[in-house]
Formats: structure tokens, C-alpha cells, sequence
């Protein structure tokens, strides 16, 4: 064997030693690489299905808004608007890419959920039962499967609770210069995390860590937070605060028992023990007594969106660092009682509910196949989604990725058949933001005029070009238009198997000879809700 064969010969046989001592035993089985692969689980999972069925209702609002550039809007902080317009400079109008950032954020959820329980002084255990319990609750895999302002929220509301522990285990209050990052984000993205803010506020004052509010770190915190929430606060009183309006008007749950029964639903009925098992840990156990503050904050979220009649997935946050409470105690009790077989076995039982549950909220079946195997749930994911007594063959969040282009076709074969000179000045007019949005996105390729609609930003945007001469009336009453308009005609009816029931069965009509210029009846479209 020649010299050189030989040097090639130790060289690779040291480089298989090198990678037998990376991936030992030990090493793939660690605490780090257990929840490693949970959260890569959750990834994956998401992605596998990121392409089926179509665009959600409140994607296709989100990729409009970000087409209209603003520091607010009616409903929602600007962030999810500017990622919708990123993913369309870097990946175009592109499905799969748009589901990158849910699924990576509800995969970073589930991540921080387990490191949450690393720092209560869970072992390999309870990181993974905690990062399990958030990858197997319900409201989160649905979260997960649709580009919105949920699946960033939950994630900013574990982080923040997550630097709270922090900073009470390294005694550093320098840490909440972080929080306030965090939180200024979540303000950024949502204004729930309001709720966890004023609830953490309390839970703090009641406990000893009120001792860091003689410090500035944080009030600094605090400032930094409101530097992030101070756009949306001069964008809404230059647009005399619709936001307020919003809520004022819509976005209400059906009272405090639904909320709390939900609570026991939505979040996957097998978590229970995990819940509870934090709340153990936090008011009864000497482990949980330094961050008894998160304890209060979780009471507190719930007492205060409970009196503001919230609806029920906007507490779901607030779990994740029950989650990890619980898993440390339910571990350390199974170590105690000499039962270690409990703690896979529960985690196998999670992980099992969670595949028999993912079809109920991520679009994983065919929707002929649901309606024949899972239809009878739907009233679960319409509960916990505020929809709460309305029937469906999907629930809300799945049916309405329905239909949209074939709306959209609909609309485009009554324009087409319309006379010349009514076709030159006709606009589209929609009930709702899903159905404009739709016809705004699909409708460039039908060549059809721009939608605009009375419904939450779109009613800040106008009535733009149109003269409302001639308006095609998509869901709108005939009633109603018959107030501003001479002549209403019934055009066609738009049916969908498996829309939401809303758009199912809705008229498309055709108004001319306006009774009012379009621009002086505007303030009688408004509709935040």
C-alpha cells in the first residue's frame, strides 16, 4: 500500500471515529435533541400539507393589505401585512412559501415550551411532554397551518414568559429590556399580548419580584414596548380609532361558560393534566414559588378576557408556560412513585390524539373525506373560533379556503355578459373583506375591475376609482341596494360544496341608475366586525 493510499485510508477512518463520537447514543438521545426532534416534528408536519386546499379568508385580506403599505389597519397591527408582502417579493403569490412562517413559528412555539420546562428544572422528560403539550393542542396545529397573526402571537406570548424566568432564575433584571423587545413585537403583531402584559403586571405586584420595579429595567422595558405600539396609536387617531370601533362592534365570544368550556376543548382534552399539573407547580410547589408571578398572570389573562367577553382561542397563549409547569411536576411524580413508564406512555397518548385531532384543525384530508369521517367534530374548531351554533360541513378555518376562484369565475361571467358601455364603468361591490380580497387577488386574471367593500380596512381604502354607476353586488342584499340604486338584477347564484356557509348560496346582482353619487353614500357602508 502506497504512502498516499494509506494517509487516505486514516483520514477517512478518522473521520468515521469523528462522527461515531458526534452520534453516539447518548448524544441522539439527549434532552436537547429529544425536543430537537418535537420540534422538527411540528415543522414537517405543517409542511407536508402546506399546499392542500387553498388560501384562507384572512391570508387573501393580509396579502391585499400588504399591497397597501400602512402603519394599521382596522383590525390588526401592521407586521403580518409587511410579512405578506415580503413573501411576495421573495416567492410570489406562492401557496407553500406563504405557510413557511406559521409553520415556523408554531415549530419555534413548540421549541420554546420545552426550554420553558428546561428552566423550571425539567430533565429530558419534561422538555418533551411540555413541547409535546404545545404541539398537540389543537388551537396551535390549526394556528400552524394558516398565515395570520395567531400563530406569531403565541409564539411572542411564550417567549415573553419564557424571558420572565429568566430573569427571576439569574437574578438579572436587566432582562426586562428583552421582555419589552418581545412584547413590543407581540404589539406589533397582535394587541392581545395586551391582556398577558396587564396580567403579569398584577402577577408581579403580588409577588416577591415586585422588588425589580425599583429598578428601571422594568419600566425601561416598558418604554420599549410602547415604542413599538406608538405607530399603531398615530396611525388610528389620524384615522379617528377604528381599532376601538373594531372591537367595540365585533370579534366578542358567547360568554363566560363557553370560554371556559372551550377552554377544556380546543387546547386537546388530554393536555388537562398538563394544565393543571402548572398550576400545581406554581401555587403549590417550593420549585414553582420564585416564578409564582407567571402563575397569577395565567389567572389573571383568563379573569380579564373573560370580562371583555373574548373569544375563547384568543387565551390559548397562555398555556404553553402551564405546559411546562406541569410537565416538570407530572415528571418529577412518576420518578417519585417509581411509574417511569407513565411519562412516555402520556406523551405516546399526546402524540396520538394529536394525529387523530390534526385533521380537525390542518387541512390534511381530502374535504369529501372529512365530511364523511370527521363532520361531526366541526362544532369543536367553530366553537373555539367564536363561530359558536353556526353548522358547517368543515369547520370555519377549512371551509373557508373554499371557493374563492370559483367566485371569482362567477363574477367574471356576469361581467362578461354585460352590455359594453355598463362593463366600461362597472366595479365589483362585496359584503366582507374574504370576498373582495378574493375577487382582488384572483380577479387581475379574469380581467376583472378592482373589488372594494364597506368591511373593516376596505372601508378606509374607498370606493378608489369607481363611480358606482354600475355596481356588480356580490352577497349583498337586494334590499339594501335598492336604497341607493333604480334598478337591481339578479344576476346568478354563487353555490360551494364545502365553503363556509356564508359564501354558500350567495347572489351576485347587478345595480344601475344610482339614486346618490357612490362617494356621498360611503358612510353608509361602514362595517368594523
Amino acid at each position: 500500500m502506497s504512502a498516499a493510499v494509506r494517509s487516505r485510508a486514516l483520514a477517512l477512518r478518522s473521520r468515521a471515529l469523528a462522527l461515531r463520537a458526534v452520534f453516539t447514543r447518548d448524544r441522539l438521545l439527549s434532552a436537547n435533541a429529544v425536543l430537537a426532534y418535537v420540534t422538527l416534528a411540528g415543522f414537517v408536519g405543517h409542511m407536508l400539507v402546506a399546499g392542500n386546499y387553498g388560501y384562507f379568508r384572512d391570508e387573501l385580506y393580509y396579502i391585499i393589505s400588504g399591497r397597501h403599505p400602512a402603519l394599521g389597519y382596522v383590525d390588526f397591527p401592521p407586521l403580518t401585512a409587511l410579512l405578506a408582502a415580503l413573501v411576495r417579493v421573495l416567492a410570489g403569490d406562492n401557496l407553500v412559501a406563504l405557510h413557511v412562517i406559521p409553520a415556523l413559528a408554531n415549530a419555534a412555539l413548540v421549541l420554546v415550551t420545552g426550554l420553558m420546562a428546561r428552566e423550571l428544572g425539567g430533565g429530558r422528560a419534561a422538555r418533551a411532554l411540555a413541547a409535546v403539550g404545545s404541539l398537540t393542542t389543537l388551537v396551535f396545529m390549526a394556528n400552524g397551518s394558516i398565515f395570520s397573526m395567531d400563530a406569531l402571537d403565541a409564539l411572542w406570548w411564550a417567549l415573553a414568559a419564557y424571558v420572565v424566568m429568566l430573569v427571576v432564575r439569574r437574578h438579572e433584571p436587566r432582562l426586562w429590556l428583552l421582555f419589552g423587545l418581545v412584547a413590543g413585537v407581540g404589539l406589533f403583531t397582535k394587541l392581545t399580548i395586551l391582556f398577558f402584559g396587564l396580567a403579569l403586571v398584577v402577577g408581579v405586584l403580588l409577588t416577591p419580584l415586585r422588588r425589580d420595579f425599583r429598578t428601571p429595567w422594568p419600566w425601561l422595558g416598558g418604554a420599549i414596548a410602547g415604542i413599538f405600539l406608538a405607530p399603531y396609536l398615530l396611525w388610528n387617531a389620524t384615522n379617528g380609532w377604528p381599532t376601538l370601533q373594531f372591537f367595540a362592534d365585533g370579534s366578542h365570544g358567547n360568554g363566560a361558560l363557553d370560554f371556559l368550556i372551550n377552554q377544556l376543548v380546543i387546547t386537546n382534552p388530554l393536555t388537562l393534566p398538563l394544565w393543571i399539573g402548572g398550576l400545581v407547580f406554581y401555587f403549590r410547589r417550593p420549585a414553582g414559588k420564585p416564578y409564582r408571578a407567571l402563575g397569577w398572570t395565567w389567572v389573571f389573562s383568563y379573569i380579564l378576557l373573560t370580562l371583555v367577553n373574548g373569544k375563547p382561542y384568543y387565551f390559548t397563549p397562555a398555556y404553553p408556560m402551564l405546559f411546562a409547569g406541569g410537565a416538570v411536576v407530572l415528571a418529577e411524580a412518576a420518578r417519585k412513585a417509581s411509574r417511569e413508564w407513565l411519562r412516555p406512555a402520556y406523551a405516546g397518548a399526546l402524540v396520538m390524539s394529536g394525529l387523530l385531532l390534526a385533521p380537525l384543525a390542518m387541512p390534511v384530508l381530502p374535504p369529501a373525506t372529512y365530511a364523511r369521517d370527521y363532520t361531526f367534530l366541526s362544532f369543536i374548531g367553530n366553537s373555539g373560533a367564536g363561530k359558536g351554533g353556526q353548522t358547517s360541513v368543515l369547520p370555519q378555518y377549512l371551509a373557508d379556503r373554499f371557493g374563492w376562484m370559483e367566485l371569482t369565475r362567477a363574477v367574471a361571467r356576469v361581467y362578461d355578459v354585460l352590455p359594453p358601455d355598463e362593463r366600461a364603468q362597472a366595479c365589483i361591490f362585496t359584503a366582507n373583506y374574504g370576498e373582495a380580497s378574493a375577487l382582488n387577488f384572483f380577479g387581475p386574471a379574469e380581467h376583472l375591475p378592482p373589488a372594494i367593500s364597506g368591511h373593516n380596512n376596505y372601508y378606509l381604502w374607498g370606493p378608489g376609482r369607481c363611480s358606482g354607476g354600475v355596481i356588480i353586488a356580490v352577497n349583498v342584499a337586494a334590499s339594501d341596494l335598492e336604497k341607493t340604486y333604480a334598478h337591481v338584477t339578479p344576476a346568478a347564484t354563487f353555490s360551494c360544496a364545502y365553503c363556509w356557509p356564508d359564501e354558500d348560496g350567495i347572489s351576485i346582482l347587478v345595480a344601475t341608475d344610482p339614486r346618490v353619487p357612490l362617494n356621498g353614500a360611503w358612510g353608509t357602508v361602514k362595517n368594523f366586525g
